[in-house]
């Protein structure tokens, strides 16, 4: 699940200062859990925009703003994207890219996206997986440091750490306290001996 909040509807508005005619694509799957472009969610902003003196069009509700077909296939949940001038997209950075990917017109983003997350007993967890393209997850006891410690430490909790709870967010469980008990759990403490380079982050 990609995590994303909505932008300040000012600073949406801002954004569309100079557009008019405006459709609203929302997503059906990350973020209308999130409550950030859901149906509500689309319908409320198509409500704000045109009390706020803009024309909007139409919107359409695609199963995943990220997993668009064509331009056709928009058209067919709603006609109306073809008298468009301008498209606010209420999902992720990826369901902006890839809308922009099959329309061309101005493309709009009113979320911010923050982290790679998912939900676990009903909780939303943020911050779950930053895609590094190295996974070594496996050696953590399935919690990834590089997205859940602030300073990214591989080989270890740093000398800030008190009782368990992260130098920086004195509200959050440290990782690395959390990776100890998970091993010791499941009997792979010998897990922590292993030295990690750092990451390679150059392209290959």
């Amino acid at each position: 699940m990609i995590i994303t909040s909505a932008k300040p509807f000012e600073e949406i508005l801002s954004l569309l200062k100079d557009e008019d005619d405006i459709f609203v694509v929302g997503c059906n799957v990350c973020a209308a859990k999130l409550k950030t472009g859901g149906e509500p969610e689309v319908l409320e902003m198509c409500r704000r925009l045109e009390e706020s003196g803009k024309h909007v069009v139409g919107w359409v509700l695609p199963t995943a703003a990220c997993s668009i077909r064509s331009f056709e296939s928009l058209a067919e949940k709603n006609e109306k994207i073809k008298d468009a001038r301008c498209i606010l997209v209420m999902g992720c950075g990826s369901g902006v890219s890839a809308v922009s990917t099959v329309v061309d017109l101005p493309i709009y983003g009113s979320n911010n996206t923050l982290s790679l997350g998912g939900t676990s007993g009903g909780e939303l967890l943020s911050n779950q997986c930053v895609m590094c393209g190295d996974c070594t997850i496996n050696e953590y006891g399935g919690l990834c440091p590089k997205s859940q410690c602030p300073k990214a430490l591989l080989n270890g909790p740093c000398g800030g750490a008190v009782d368990g709870m992260c130098e920086v967010n004195r509200e959050k469980d440290c990782v690395w306290d959390l990776i100890y008990e998970r091993l010791k759990k499941i009997d792979r403490l010998d897990l922590l001996y292993v030295i990690h380079a750092p990451k390679e982050h150059g392209f290959k």
